[in-house]
């Protein structure tokens, strides 16, 4: 069955929850926004699944050796604090003045 509501088009499915989960959600969810409440936690869930997907198929996409100054949390950290330096300073990482 399916059902236009105002925001998109929906579809009736049948789910079955753990108790513990249902009962869970009985109790803080009120009963006619459950649908609601379940299509939002399942969309946020899902986005999290692509971005990890996202991550892994983007994996090696920099290779280290062409980034030394990412290699470790160390180099990261000198090279985010040079970047935000220049930011107080023109001009200063173009001419390979950190310090300034």
């Amino acid at each position: 069955m399916t059902i236009k509501t105002a925001n998109a088009e929906t579809q009736k499915v049948t789910i079955t929850l753990p108790k513990l989960i249902l009962q869970r959600m009985d109790e803080l969810v009120p009963a006619r926004q459950r649908s609601r409440f379940i299509s939002e936690a399942l969309a946020e869930r899902l986005a999290l699944e692509e971005q990890l997907l996202a991550l892994e198929e983007s994996a090696g996409a920099w290779p280290d050796e062409r980034y030394p100054e990412l290699q470790d949390e160390a180099a990261i950290d000198r090279w985010l604090a040079g970047l935000r330096q220049s930011w107080a300073t023109p001009g200063a990482v173009e001419h390979g003045d950190l310090s300034a």
